[in-house]
């Protein structure tokens, strides 16, 4: 019986790559994938791409009320899924049941939680009824496991706002930190603006 899988990682620790890979690996031995993302996630449009200029086009850009049934087609070996997270629960648990009732694996990536250290709708669903779970890991500025997105406005690290802002929209960056530095950062900027 085939699995769901969820692959996370922090921001930056190749997840794109991976998939991009996964991909690959998987045509150049003659099977057919359904590769999907979310339709929030607006960086590349239809594609996914990664740091390295690697880019792949995506079969569906999947709106956040659709659902993944009517996207199946005959001979589908495996779903591919880039930016999880976006995900609604109610997706998810359709890929759950597209693995055991299809017979068809279905590999997720995606962010376990958000910049303010809260978990995402669809990164949430996968943690609880995935069959595997495996993180990809990344590093700190400081040389420790980086775990957490820490959100910049302007190259200043922020606590607040939606949740959902896209990596490249104007004035929006993210950084890959280790649990010590982002509560480090955080308490000194909590510090620095009750003394305003």
């Amino acid at each position: 019986m085939a699995k769901l899988y969820f692959r996370y990682g922090s921001m930056n620790c190749g997840k794109s790559t991976a998939i991009i890979q996964v991909a690959y690996n998987y045509e150049e031995q003659g099977f057919k994938i359904l590769l999907l993302k979310s339709s929030l996630d607006t960086k590349g449009n239809n594609q996914i791409m990664n740091r390295s200029n690697l880019s792949r086009q995506v079969d569906v850009l999947l709106p956040p009320n659709e659902s993944v049934y009517q996207y199946l087609t005959n001979n589908i070996a495996a779903i591919l899924v880039d930016e999880a997270q976006f995900l609604s629960p109610k997706q998810v648990d359709e890929l759950y049941e597209i693995s055991k009732l299809k017979d068809i694996p279905v590999i997720c990536y995606g962010l376990r939680c958000d910049f303010t250290m809260h978990g995402f709708p669809g990164s949430t669903r996968l943690l609880e009824i995935a069959d595997t779970i495996e993180e990809l890991k990344n590093i700190c500025k400081c040389g420790k496991k980086a775990t957490q997105n820490l959100r910049l406005v302007n190259g200043v690290p922020t606590f607040d706002g939606a949740q959902v802002v896209i990596d490249g929209t104007p004035n929006i960056t993210y950084e890959s930190v280790c649990g010590e530095c982002y509560l480090e950062i955080k308490r000194t900027r909590t510090k620095k603006g009750a003394q305003k």
